[in-house]
């Protein structure tokens, strides 16, 4: 059952936007005494997203409309995070949390982790919480080292484990990126002998100039045969790359009608997202702007 104010205000009629990310650098220049690597990357949020609802409820606890398949309630990353902003704040309120999955799993466009995120910027809104977004960010890297990108909430230059973030403006032009039929074990390619552990830091400027290495993909390809096909695939249209550690792939282009004819070509053998590549979170803009 409902307050009064809870069912009178209409914001929690509303659902939130997760979206994805590509990572359009990934380059990992060390690795600390924990087994975590050092990394320096480009992020950029790109509109494609999954869609939360949140409903209050009059008991204090988190809970799931709609579990995802063999992952148990108490292990979903949005009822960490909702339980995780609880126990920060001490907050008393309760919340069911609804996902619409739209971001493959196992994709590199970090699905998991910006539901986790919205979560945490959604609820710290709804709940009234006002919690910093330095803290959220630090809440959300105990969920995962993209979730803080995702807290942040624009275009980031990304360093440490990728949770060093400064902003920076990239061009908002157009991705077309392909799911291969695969799922990536992140652990697996980090773990992996022939990953590249020790490239050099670059500056931003050098990124800027054209240096767009993924220090995972030849390990990726060497393991993932249908990731290698699918670089091979969308080559034929523009520069294909790896996001972050994959499965998916993409090419950026200056144009709609560029990225909506390539993605016609590719739709026969291969899932294919169009995306805008954006410099802010649409997350944000609901906030700012109510819709």
């Amino acid at each position: 059952m409902l307050s009064g104010i809870q069912a009178a205000d209409s914001r929690w009629l509303d659902k939130w936007p997760a979206p994805a990310k590509l990572n359009l650098m990934l380059r990992i220049v060390g690795r600390r005494a924990d087994g975590y690597h050092l990394l320096q990357t480009v992020f950029q949020i790109i509109d494609v997203c999954d869609w939360l609802r949140f409903t209050p409820l009059a008991e204090d606890k988190v809970a799931l409309a709609n579990l995802l398949p063999g992952v148990a309630e108490q292990d979903d990353l949005t009822v960490r995070a909702a339980s995780l902003l609880k126990e920060a704040t001490g907050c008393k309120q309760g919340v069911l949390i609804e996902v619409e999955k739209n971001l493959p799993m196992g994709g590199g466009l970090g699905g998991g982790s910006s539901d986790a995120a919205t979560v945490l910027v959604a609820l710290n809104h709804l709940w009234g919480l006002s919690v910093p977004q330095e803290e959220l960010m630090r809440l959300g890297l105990q969920l995962g080292a993209d979730v803080p990108i995702f807290v942040y909430g624009r275009s980031a230059w990304g360093e440490g484990v990728g949770e060093r973030l400064q902003a920076i403006s990239l061009p908002e032009c157009w991705a077309v990126v392909l799911k291969p039929d695969c799922h990536v074990n992140t652990k697996e390619i980090f773990c992996a002998p022939d990953l590249t552990r020790d490239s050099k830091p670059i500056t931003i400027d050098v990124f800027t100039d054209g240096d767009l290495r993924n220090d995972c993909e030849a390990a990726v390809v060497a393991r993932y045969p249908l990731i290698k096909a699918a670089l091979e695939a969308l080559s034929r249209h523009g520069r294909s790359r790896l996001t972050g550690t994959g499965a998916c792939v993409f090419a950026l282009f200056d144009d709609e009608a560029g990225a909506n004819a390539a993605a016609e070509d590719l739709r026969r053998d291969w899932r294919v997202y169009v995306a805008k590549c954006q410099n802010a979170s649409p997350l944000y803009q609901k906030i700012q702007t109510g819709c």
